[in-house]
């Protein structure tokens, strides 16, 4: 096998989650492995076709590797999502390539800049162009290079630009079409730019060194310092991702990914690159914690506007220009190692009650900031109506599974009841969302209170559940309230292993034989640990759940304890979302650094 083949099939490998990193513009992002190569990229949005999905098996390839032996490494720069590869070779030799999507993004063109640079010694690279739409299915077509060395093509209705690759070679590969391969030399200290442009339109890649300054200085505008947060590097990070998955629209998709397995061959593969009410929600309130911050903005007017266009029948999630999430269906891919290949979603059948108390505590966060505005109360008297028509009605609950009482989304609306009163500048409503809140909480606590005295998770479902701690932290009920203690204690001792939380006991089987330790119940745990003000085991979970990562950082929604993996989708928006949230409730008393 040829050199070139090797990396070429080196490249389209999938590799463990934890060493993937993520580029993204808020209308898409970009994953990319440890050998340079890109294993996912949708276009023109984060739900549309693949043009690199080998991460679920599918065509198409942009890569960029060192010709010789290598290790890998990486990292961001700060509070930002511009990403370097960093490799050293056989030799000594000193690689990097600084990686990102371009900013200002645009709804319909990508920009996506790749710079190689020789630190020491000279670098010598591989380059491979393969992208294929429909997730592999359309090759590229009609490539051609103009007098100034930019290549042009098209990928079905997809324009292509690409500047750095003049002295490219084309390749033919019959049916499955073209693509385009360069071997680089850059000599010690200099750099070489690649430009790729995807739009509707041909286009000639903009000046490198141009949408360098642009991007960085956007990041830099982005992400807030964050002064006051402990594990500061990490809170701008999970801000900067949480900004990444963030539309110019409002809509923040959940990850970046599809049906990528929280369970190897359990059908546990789902698609979340959708915008779900309740992390939309998480994300503003963890937001708040640390200022008026434009995430925090952004996810009230996303959420404001499906309130008041959907009431009552409001959906768990939408497409991020607010329509209907579409139906699941498979694409006849291989799909990731022990996953499937499923995109769209059936969540449009569930009702999740909880949505519309995680959205009046998101209203509630941002009027404490002055930012809720008329649409805001509009919407979140919309919500209280839905609550006071609904609440009674069984649900699919926070981990959306079959429809019961569930005692999270009740009490979890009594939490916004008591919240949004709390800003409303009308007596009579705040005291009759009070009187609601009470009447939830003592009908839940009349029929859903083990006889232990701590909360069970339903009326005929006397198991416990992590989620059951988020009442008392989001102030459903006080923290030191004996079903709140009682609940706090039986996590601890019956849901925790080896410093991980898991959401409940699935059956017999340990914990970790079940499912994954869940991350977003770390950080639960440290914030109601921190709520007590018992700083010791707040920072003791803070530190264990934020370190189950690989080197960019990335959080998924499972962590396979035993085997140190992350499993599911990829970043997932709600466990980065109580990072940040930990990192500043940990600042305000006074956990750590």
């Amino acid at each position: 096998m040829a050199p070139s083949s090797q990396l070429d099939v080196a490249a389209t490998v999938p590799q463990v989650l934890r060493d993937y990193a993520l580029l993204a513009d808020g209308e898409r992002g970009i994953l990319v492995g440890p050998r340079g190569d890109y294993a996912w990229m949708c276009f023109p949005g984060w739900a549309d076709d693949g043009v690199f999905s080998s991460l679920i098996g599918g065509q198409g390839s942009y890569a960029i590797t060192p010709t010789s032996r290598f290790v890998w490494g990486g990292y961001y720069e700060a509070g930002s999502l511009i990403w370097r590869s960093h490799w050293v070779t056989d030799d000594g030799t000193v690689i990097e390539c600084r990686e990102a999507l371009a900013l200002p993004s645009s709804p319909g063109q990508a920009v996506v800049l790749r710079r190689v640079l020789a630190l020491r010694g000279n670098a010598r690279v591989s380059v491979r162009l393969d992208p294929r739409g429909g997730f592999g299915a359309t090759p590229v077509h009609g490539l051609s290079r103009d007098d100034a060395g930019c290549w042009h093509g098209r990928i079905g209705e997809i324009e292509l630009g690409w500047t750095g690759g003049g002295g490219a070679s084309v390749e033919n590969h019959g049916r499955h079409g073209k693509l385009l391969r360069l071997e680089l030399e850059v000599a010690e200290g200099e750099h070489h730019d690649f430009v790729l442009t995807l739009g509707s339109e041909r286009v000639q890649p903009p000046d490198p060194d141009a949408c360098w300054s642009a991007t960085a200085a956007a990041w830099q505008a982005r992400v807030p310092a964050l002064e006051l947060t402990v594990a500061r590097r990490d809170a701008r990070h999970a801000y900067a991702v949480l900004s990444g998955l963030t539309t110019s629209g409002g809509g923040m998709v959940a990850a970046a990914t599809t049906s990528l397995p929280e369970r190897q061959g359990r059908g546990r593969n789902y698609d979340y690159r959708y915008v779900w009410i309740r992390d939309q929600s998480y994300v503003g309130q963890a937001v708040a914690k640390t200022g008026p911050y434009p995430l925090m903005d952004d996810a009230v007017r996303f959420v404001s506007e499906r309130l008041l266009t959907d009431g009552r029948d409001l959906k768990p999630a939408y497409t991020t220009s607010g329509g209907r999430v579409p139906d699941e269906q498979q694409l006849n891919l291989p799909g990731y190692p022990g996953g499937s290949d499923t995109i769209g979603n059936w969540v449009n059948s569930q009702f999740q009650l909880d949505g519309f108390g995680e959205a009046l505590l998101l209203f509630a966060a941002a009027a404490a900031h002055d930012h809720l505005e008329t649409d805001g109360w509009h919407a979140a008297e919309t919500a209280v109506s839905a609550i006071e028509a609904r609440w009674r009605e069984p649900d699919a609950g926070i981990w959306e599974i079959d429809p019961d009482a569930w005692t999270h989304s009740r009490l979890i609306c009594a939490a916004g009841l008591r919240a949004i009163s709390a800003h409303h500048p009308g007596g009579e409503h705040a005291a009759r969302w009070l009187a609601l809140a009470d009447q939830i909480t003592a009908d839940t606590s009349a029929h859903a209170l083990h006889r232990s005295g701590r909360w069970q998770r339903s009326r005929g479902d006397q198991r416990l559940d992590v989620a059951l701690l988020l009442p008392a932290i989001r102030g459903a009920i006080p923290a030191d309230d004996p079903r709140s203690l009682a609940t706090l204690h039986a996590v601890e001792a019956e849901l925790t292993e080896d410093g991980y939380v898991y959401r409940f006991r699935h059956d017999a089987r340990p914990l970790g034989k079940a499912e994954g330790a869940f991350l977003l119940c770390g950080f639960i745990m440290s914030l109601a640990h921190g709520q007590r003000g018992d700083v010791v085991a707040a920072a003791r979970w803070f530190e264990r759940t934020r370190a189950a990562c690989g080197p960019p950082g990335l959080l998924a929604e499972e962590f396979d304890v035993e085997q140190r993996q992350l499993r599911g989708n990829l970043p997932q928006a709600f466990v980065h979302a109580l990072l940040l949230e930990c990192a500043a409730d940990a600042s305000s008393s006074g956990t750590g650094q």
